[in-house]
């Protein structure tokens, strides 16, 4: 009998997983706080023998070497990726024994990277799961221009063979367990649907069911913004990333909140956008902890920039701690919990700002204001508010001075990332407006969209 275990990532979008027999255990791509990881081999009672990474990651850091050295088990990473640290290097075909009957094979999959290798778990010699990383997914593939511009195409038509690959070898019923497609901007489109197996995807994945020509035009002409944090991420993996230390932050008192924010420290609000609007302290900025704050923080903080974290809560300050030192942002200079009233001084107020609906904005026309649509290229291709300007979320802090005069209304496809504009805007000097709603409501709220 064998297990599988699946820890899931919801903020970065991807899936790390844990699996087994009676007493020995496999992590595959764990994440940097491991922790739910050993919690997950405590509770099956086996001991991880073996911690193995599918490629080396460009959109969170790892926790496979420190969980190797923490649990003793052997540390495996595709032979081909260059790496700073002592590993078990793994080709095409290798094997390694899990547990009594149980053990996972080695299959070169490039494409996500030209290193990628997927791993299947045979019970007696029978496939049973394919971990396939970045490379097969639910319904798509790993995106393959991560690595490098010049071998983009190269790595789009190896992604083909390779699901053409696992397609041929495994029986139908395999389970694929991919770590991205989540949500995961890793992934060349998003998943439909949790689970799936070899069979499912030779009749509904466009890799499996396209000539290589037509799905690498399609696939090369789909692909997204990269964050920008990523450009840190595999370098540090590479390097061997540090043990993640998530004990509390310094405290920051209302004075202390004033001088960061002085010398041009990003101070953070955590709560939600309605509470935020409401009132905040000047100069801060808002992502939620509810949102994704990991991807967009990261994607628009200045790399190494200090960041103070306000929260209503420690545990909320906790949560967002640990999302944040998932990519790499590992220590916040300092943080404060409680009510905004107390992270301003004495005679200090809380500013605020309105916001609204697209019916809103159609009530009120949009005549002498500014229209900001701050979703990704891709987005606003499929329908935009006619004279909208657009300014992509993680362009807007660089370009600020480029949006016109006049009271901002600030949309997104939703409201999450408009606050988090709204709040940067804000923080400039600007008057401004959220628009916290979805971008379907547009059209029926007799607004202008037109197409391209």
């Amino acid at each position: 009998m064998f297990f599988i275990d699946t820890i899931e990532l919801e903020g970065l979008g991807n899936r790390s997983y844990l699996a087994g027999g009676r007493q020995g255990a496999v992590a595959v791509d764990p994440p940097r706080d491991f922790d739910q990881v050993l919690a997950a081999a405590v509770r099956r009672g086996v001991r991880i023998t073996h911690v193995v990474e599918t490629h080396i990651h460009n959109d969170y850091v790892t926790g496979g070497l420190e969980l190797a050295r923490v649990t003793g088990a052997a540390y495996l990473v595709p032979a081909d990726a260059r790496v700073s640290f002592a590993r078990v290097p793994v080709a095409d075909g290798d094997t390694v024994t899990v547990d009594d009957a149980l053990e996972l094979r080695a299959v070169a999959t490039p494409g996500h990277t030209p290193h990628h290798t997927s791993y299947v778990l045979r019970e007696q010699g029978r496939p049973v799961a394919a971990f396939t990383g970045g490379s097969l997914l639910i319904g798509t593939v790993g995106r393959p221009d991560l690595v490098e511009p010049r071998l983009t195409e190269h790595l789009a038509r190896a992604q083909h063979a390779s699901a053409h690959r696992l397609a041929a070898e495994l029986p139908d019923e395999t389970s694929v367990l991919p770590t991205h497609g989540f949500g995961s901007f890793c992934s060349s489109a998003q998943a439909e649907g949790d689970s799936t197996t070899i069979g499912k995807e030779k009749s509904a994945n466009a890799a499996l069911t396209t000539d290589v020509d037509s799905f690498v035009a399609e696939l090369l002409a789909g692909l997204d913004d990269i964050p920008a944090y990523y450009t840190h991420m595999g370098p540090a993996n590479a390097a061997g990333p540090a043990p993640v230390d998530l004990t509390p932050p310094a405290v920051a008192d209302a004075r202390e909140i004033a001088a960061r924010l002085a010398a041009g420290e990003w101070v953070v609000d955590l709560r939600n956008r309605v509470a935020f609007a409401e009132g905040h302290v000047a100069g801060s900025f808002n992502f939620e902890a509810d949102g994704k704050i990991a991807t967009y923080l990261a994607w628009l903080i200045p790399w190494g920039k200090p960041v103070t974290l306000l929260a209503e809560s420690p545990e909320q300050l906790a949560a967002a701690q640990r999302e944040l030192a998932r990519v790499g942002i590992d220590r916040p200079a300092a943080a404060a919990t409680g009510a905004p009233r107390e992270w301003v001084t004495d005679g200090e107020d809380l500013v605020s700002f309105p916001r609204s609906t697209f019916a809103g904005l159609a009530g009120r026309g949009t005549d002498g204001i500014v229209v900001l649509d701050v979703r990704r290229d891709s987005e606003r291709a499929g329908g935009h508010i006619e004279n909208s300007v657009h300014i992509p979320i993680h362009e807007l802090h660089t370009r600020l001075d480029e949006i016109p005069a006049g009271t901002v209304w600030v949309h997104c496809a939703g409201g999450m990332r408009a606050g988090i504009a709204a709040s940067l805007l804000h923080a400039s000097g600007r008057d401004v407006v959220a628009v916290d709603d979805g971008f379907e409501s547009a059209t029926a709220a007799g607004l202008a969209v037109v197409a391209g």
